[in-house]
C-alpha cells in the first residue's frame, strides 16, 4: 500500500479535546466584573452641617435668609439634589521653575438645576481628574440663587422662563447684557454662554457681549454677575 493511501485512509487528525467543541478565544474564563466607586457617605464637619443632617434646615433660602456661609459641598448636595454639573473649560498651566518646567491642569466647572441656581468653579491640579473634582466642589459653594420672570413687554406673561429686567455684568475684559425676551424666542447667545443660562433655567433671553469672550473664565464670571443681579435687586 503507498504512502498517499494510508493517509487517507486514517482519516482527518482529531482533537486532543474530543469532549465538546472547541473553546474560542473569548470565551477563556468568567466574564470580569468591572469595580464601582462606592457612594461616599458624607459627613458634615461645620455646625450648618450638622443642622443640615439633622433636619434643622430644610432648604437654601433658609441658609440665605440667615446669612451663613456654606463650607461644605455636600450641603448644597443635600439640599439641592437635582444638581447638574458640566466642564465648561480644561487647559493646561505651564511654569518654569528651578527644577525645571512643571505642568498642571486647570478645570472650570458649571453646576446648575435649571431651576433657579447656578455656580462655577475652578480646579487646579497636577492630574486633570483631581482638577475636575476640585472645580465641582468650588462651584457647589458658589451656587447662587437666580430669579426668573418674564420681563418683556412683548410677552406680559406670567410663567418663568426670562430674566425680569436687564441685567449687566463684567468678568475681566468680557461684558455681557441679558435682556428679557417673549416666550419661544430662545436664548440668543453663543454656545458657552448659552448653556450656561440653560443650567440657571432661562429659556428666552437676548445677550449682547462685549471683550475676549473665548476666555471663559471671565465670560462666565460675567454671566454669573448679571443672574446674581437679578435676586440681589429683584
Amino acid at each position: 500500500m503507498s504512502q498517499t493511501q494510508s493517509r487517507a485512509s486514517s482519516g482527518p487528525p482529531q482533537s486532543r479535546n474530543s469532549s465538546g467543541p472547541p473553546r474560542s478565544r473569548n470565551s477563556s474564563g468568567p466574564p470580569r466584573r468591572r469595580y464601582q466607586k462606592e457612594e461616599e457617605v458624607w459627613i458634615p464637619k461645620t455646625s450648618i452641617g450638622k443642622r443640615v443632617l439633622a433636619g434643622e434646615i430644610n432648604s437654601m433660602e433658609e441658609i440665605l435668609s440667615q446669612g451663613l456661609r456654606i463650607q461644605e459641598a455636600g450641603i448644597v448636595k443635600k439640599l439641592l439634589p437635582d444638581l447638574k454639573t458640566e466642564v465648561i473649560d480644561v487647559g493646561i498651566i505651564q511654569k518654569m521653575t528651578a527644577n525645571g518646567q512643571s505642568t498642571r491642569f486647570k478645570a472650570l466647572v458649571a453646576a446648575g438645576n435649571e431651576n433657579g441656581w447656578l455656580g462655577i468653579g475652578m480646579g487646579k491640579s497636577k492630574q486633570m481628574r483631581i482638577a475636575i473634582e476640585k472645580a465641582n466642589n468650588s462651584a457647589y459653594l458658589n451656587v447662587s440663587p437666580v430669579k426668573l420672570g418674564c420681563g418683556s413687554w412683548e410677552c406680559r406673561c406670567d410663567q418663568k422662563h426670562s430674566v425680569p429686567f436687564k441685567v449687566k455684568g463684567k468678568g475681566g475684559s468680557v461684558v455681557i447684557e441679558i435682556l428679557p425676551a417673549p416666550r419661544g424666542l430662545g436664548l440668543v447667545a453663543g454656545e458657552k454662554i448659552r448653556n450656561l443660562l440653560k443650567l440657571a433655567g432661562l429659556k428666552d433671553a437676548w445677550t449682547t457681549a462685549k471683550g475676549s469672550t473665548s476666555t471663559m473664565n471671565s465670560t462666565s464670571k460675567a454671566v454669573l454677575q448679571c443672574l446674581r443681579q437679578t435676586f440681589s435687586q429683584g
